[in-house]
């Protein structure tokens, strides 16, 4: 600038030595760029603040609003003095060539960091954005941003080191490639983990919001987050579990969406009957389960059919082991599938059964497999809870017994 020059002359003119006279005027010129770059930079950040911040209130659209949450105003007002600093950089450092092009290579460098920052910026606003949109936000759009993070942040590396080098970009992307091997080995986890969320959201195998359960981790939750190198699951008991997000497509996990959707929830829990205490029916014992509604009607249907079937057979009644006769744990089955078809709390239109499982040292299973109308953990534990306190207090009716292992108590008494 012809101020500078003019100044540097006036300083000659009082006598001071020339080295003296180029440092005050260089201090003094430092002072003035620097005043005029704080002045710029407090304008710009006034004037491109409010202007988004107008902008926000008078747009429907809420991808504004993350604009100025994720400071992109803040990052584009820096631009305006860091132009000027680039452009008075000659005449700044007049007298001082040595030092001009290390002020313009710092420059350069922070501008690039700069528009890392701005484009940083928008990329965490569009991703804020969209998952506010119902049909994505439970997607693994942070995977995606991630991926794109490490894209920019690579080439901005490479041009930095074009800078500083002063050699072209390709220069470095040829050395890069003769040690892809290296880079592969540093950067396994991140491709791994990019590939497997394309693959998790393409396939739909995970969404944000699903309950995962994963022994192998000790993961039983809600998931939380799903990112390039990790799937964050937020367990039961609050604690938080990581996966590596390629290993939900190398290992098996248990989704239970499909329970989720389809708004009832399993109940599968068996009753482990005394062995001893499963016999035949006789006629008394029918009487007197005939006063139990619900399968009045089926033994009456049953006593005809098993009179009709060892009446044509001519069996020998005397014995309740010749031909067909009822016994106590077939009619508590039918108990069991009647007692839960007519409980409101329980989905009939889905599958609903008592099965007797193979028998075991603890004694026989009997296995209800049912679906329960609510969902919620607890209500889901309270129906459950109601439902088998009702049987285990049943069982005395039917003659039957709870298999139990002995207890010291009782070993004493048996003696």
């Amino acid at each position: 600038m012809e101020e500078n020059r003019i100044f540097y002359d006036f300083l000659i003119t009082l006598k001071f030595p020339e080295f003296y006279a180029e440092m005050i005027n260089l201090i003094v010129f430092s002072l003035v760029v620097l005043l005029i770059s704080f002045i710029l930079n407090f304008l710009s950040k006034r004037i491109i603040s409010n202007f988004f911040v107008k902008l926000s209130s008078k747009t429907t659209n809420d991808f504004d609003d993350y604009l100025i949450s994720n400071r992109a105003q803040i990052y584009i007002s820096k631009l305006i003095p860091v132009l000027f600093i680039y452009w008075v950089i000659p005449f700044w450092l007049m007298g001082f060539e040595s030092f001009i092009n290390y002020a313009t290579l710092f420059i350069e460098i922070y501008s690039i960091l700069l528009i890392i920052w701005i484009i940083r910026s928008f990329l965490r606003s569009a991703k804020d954005y969209l998952k506010t949109i119902d049909s994505l936000k439970d997607k693994p759009i942070e995977s995606f941003v991630q991926v794109c993070l490490i894209v920019i942040w690579f080439l901005g590396i490479l041009i930095i080191f074009s800078l500083i080098t002063g050699k072209e970009i390709s220069t470095f992307l040829t050395a890069m490639g003769a040690l892809s091997a290296v880079i592969l080995l540093i950067f396994k986890d991140t491709i791994l983990g990019f590939v497997a969320s394309i693959q998790l959201s393409a396939n739909d195998l995970i969404r944000i919001g699903d309950w995962v359960t994963m022994e192998k981790y000790g993961a039983d939750g809600d998931v939380i987050e799903i990112n390039l190198n990790s799937v964050k699951i937020q367990n039961f008991d609050k604690t938080i579990t990581t996966i590596p997000t390629y290993k939900l497509i190398s290992d098996s996990f248990k989704n239970w969406r499909g329970m989720s959707d389809s708004n009832v929830r399993r109940i599968k829990r068996a009753l482990l009957i005394k062995g001893s205490s499963i016999k035949f029916l006789s006629n008394n014992d029918l009487s007197e389960l005939k006063k139990i509604k619900l399968i009045k009607d089926y033994i009456i249907k049953k006593e005809k059919e098993i009179s009709d079937y060892n009446l044509n057979l001519k069996v020998d009644e005397s014995s309740l082991v010749n031909g067909r006769s009822l016994t106590n744990l077939g009619l508590f089955r039918v108990y069991i599938e009647q007692f839960l078809d007519n409980n409101p709390s329980i989905n009939s239109e889905m599958t609903l059964m008592c099965r007797q499982l193979t028998p075991t040292s603890q004694g026989v299973p009997l296995e209800i497999y049912a679906f329960s109308k609510d969902q919620d953990w607890k209500k889901y534990e309270d129906i459950m809870s109601d439902i088998f306190d009702h049987l285990l207090a049943s069982l005395k009716s039917f003659h039957l017994e709870l298999f139990e292992l002995p207890s010291s108590l009782n070993n004493n008494v048996n003696e």
